[in-house]
């Protein structure tokens, strides 16, 4: 198993760092926080870091002089928070080697994909996408991402019943097969307990996808990918 990435958050309010933590750790990563700009300083010297957030309590001069020092090549990426009004410390950020420089006030759930996203080319990101008609669902951290905005976790039970749909697209899958590929999380297996799992299941990912075949069983059609 691949070591779980590491996100560094320095000097970001103390509001936003709480749902951004929330946010990584639900989705595998290790959140390590420094209030300060001197307690960054050991905290990024010691090294294993794979991402720094740098906050727009610290100056931008301040912000500078961390990427410069732990940034670069081989070091950590950088997204510094800005005020709308740092064009000129954004840009020279920018030049400087920072992967991406947001403006606050913030989107906090943006803020998590563009760090996945960082993470991803780095080829330390754990999560494990699929996209529905109206939620993303991380099958890693098992959380599904609704296009309003809410998440919800789903069961160990549920993954693994997922998973087994995502392997058979298209395929009439039995009660048997699902009974033997992705048994219920309690001894109650019985038919009618299957009926059940389907529906919460179909009610968490909020999908059509999963598709009752009357006297066989249950087929999964995968979504038709949304046009540009």
């Amino acid at each position: 198993m691949a070591a779980r990435s590491v996100v560094a958050l320095v000097s970001v309010a103390e509001v936003v760092a709480g749902d951004l933590a929330d946010h990584l750790e639900r989705r595998g990563h290790y959140v390590r926080q420094a209030r300060q700009p001197w307690e960054a300083e050991s905290l990024l010297s010691a090294g294993g870091i794979d991402v720094v957030v740098v906050g727009d309590d610290v100056s931008q001069a301040e912000g500078r002089e961390l990427l410069k020092r732990y940034g670069g090549e081989g070091g950590a990426d950088f997204i510094l928070i800005c005020r709308p009004a740092d064009l000129v410390d954004k840009v020279l950020a920018l030049e400087l080697g920072a992967a991406d420089v947001v403006q606050s006030p913030l989107n906090v759930r943006e803020l998590a994909a563009r760090i996945g996203g960082l993470l991803t080319r780095r080829g330390r990101n754990t999560q494990e996408l699929i996209v529905l008609e109206n939620a993303t669902v991380d099958l890693r951290s098992a959380m599904v991402m609704h296009r309003s905005g809410a998440e919800h976790q789903l069961s160990p039970g549920q993954v693994a019943l997922l998973r087994l749909f995502l392997a058979s697209p298209r395929k009439v899958l039995t009660r048997d097969d699902i009974i033997a590929a992705a048994p219920a999380e309690n001894a109650d297996a019985f038919d009618r307990s299957i009926d059940s799992r389907i529906v919460r299941l179909r009610r968490k990912l909020d999908t059509e996808t999963i598709t009752t075949i009357r006297g066989a069983g249950y087929r999964f059609d995968p979504p038709t990918p949304r046009g540009d």
